[in-house]
C-alpha cells in the first residue's frame, strides 16, 4: 500500500511539473530558442509510406525503451523494504521521468515542431538534476526544500537557450557535470566495488550518449550506421545510463541504512 501511495505521488511531481513546463512553451516565451527541425537533422532516412508516428522507425520505436525501463523501476518494491519512504519517492520521481520523457521525445519526432523541440529539451534538464537530489540525500539526508531549490534550479537554468543559441548545451553539459560530481562524492563515501561497477556503466553509456548524438551524420557514411544510426545509439546510451544511474543510487542509498543495522547488531 505504502509503495502505491509513492507511486502516485511521484507521477503526480511528474505530471505537475510537465503541465507546468508545457504551459510555459505555449505562451511563446522560448519562441526564439534554437532547436534542430526537420527530418534532415537526423541521419536515419524516413521511410515512404510509414506514418509520421514511425517515419523513422528506429529513432522512434526507442522511445519505447525508456517507459519500459520506466515502469520496471516504477515497479521495483524491493526498494522499499530496504530503504525509507523518501528513498522510495525520489527513486519513483526518477523512474516517473522517465515514463514521461519517452513520449515526449517521440511525439518530437512524429510532430515536428518547435514548441515539441522546446519541451523534449527542457525535461532534459531536471531528469539529470534529479541525481544531485539523490545524491544529496544520501550524503545529507532528504530535503524537500532541499530538492525543490535544484529542481528549480534546474527548470530555470533553461532560460539560457534564451540568451545563447548553444544555450542549451551549456545548460546541459553543467547538469551532467553536476550529476556526475555527485555520483563520485557518493561513491567515495558509501560505495563499494558493485557500486563502482554501476557508476563506471552510467558514465561509459553518458559518454556514449554525447558521443553517438554529436556523431550522427558523421557515422552515416558507414552503411551500419545509415539505419541503426548514432542518434538511435545515443538513446539507446540513454536508456542505458538511466538504468545505471537507477542501479547505483538505489544500491548505494541502501548502504548506509544497512551498515547501521550491522552495527547494532
Amino acid at each position: 500500500m505504502a509503495t502505491q501511495v509513492a507511486s502516485r505521488k511521484a507521477l503526480l511531481h511528474v505530471a505537475v511539473t510537465s503541465c507546468f513546463c508545457i504551459a510555459i512553451v505555449s505562451t511563446g516565451l522560448f519562441d526564439n530558442v534554437a532547436t534542430e527541425l526537420g527530418y534532415a537533422h537526423y541521419a536515419e532516412r524516413p521511410v515512404p509510406g510509414l506514418p509520421a508516428l514511425i517515419a523513422m522507425p528506429f529513432n522512434c520505436l526507442i522511445n519505447l525503451a525508456y517507459m519500459v525501463m520506466g515502469v520496471y523501476w516504477l515497479c521495483h518494491d524491493d526498494v522499499a523494504q530496504r530503504q525509507g519512504q523518501a528513498s522510495l519517492y525520489i527513486k519513483n520521481v526518477f523512474a516517473s521521468m522517465a515514463i514521461v520523457y519517452g513520449p515526449v521525445q517521440w511525439f518530437r519526432l512524429w510532430s515536428m515542431t518547435h514548441s515539441s523541440a522546446v519541451v523534449d529539451q527542457w525535461f532534459t534538464l531536471p531528469i539529470f538534476a534529479w541525481v544531485p537530489v539523490w545524491c544529496h540525500s544520501i550524503l545529507h539526508g532528504w530535503s524537500l526544500e532541499m530538492a525543490i531549490t535544484i529542481e528549480g534550479l534546474s527548470l530555470t537554468s533553461y532560460g539560457m537557450a534564451l540568451a545563447h543559441s548553444q544555450g542549451f548545451e551549456l545548460a546541459l553539459g553543467c547538469h551532467i557535470l553536476a550529476a556526475a560530481w555527485g555520483g563520485l562524492q557518493v561513491q567515495q563515501k558509501h560505495g563499494d566495488s558493485t557500486s563502482r561497477t554501476y557508476m563506471g556503466l552510467a558514465l561509459v553509456s553518458c559518454f556514449g550518449f554525447v558521443v553517438f548524438k554529436l556523431l550522427d551524420h558523421y557515422l552515416a557514411h558507414w552503411i551500419f550506421f545509415q539505419r541503426l544510426t548514432g542518434h538511435f545509439w545515443s538513446k539507446v546510451c540513454d536508456v542505458l545510463q538511466y538504468h545505471y544511474s537507477l542501479r547505483f543510487l538505489t544500491y548505494v542509498d541502501s548502504r548506509p541504512r544497512q551498515a547501521i543495522k550491522n552495527k547494532t547488531r
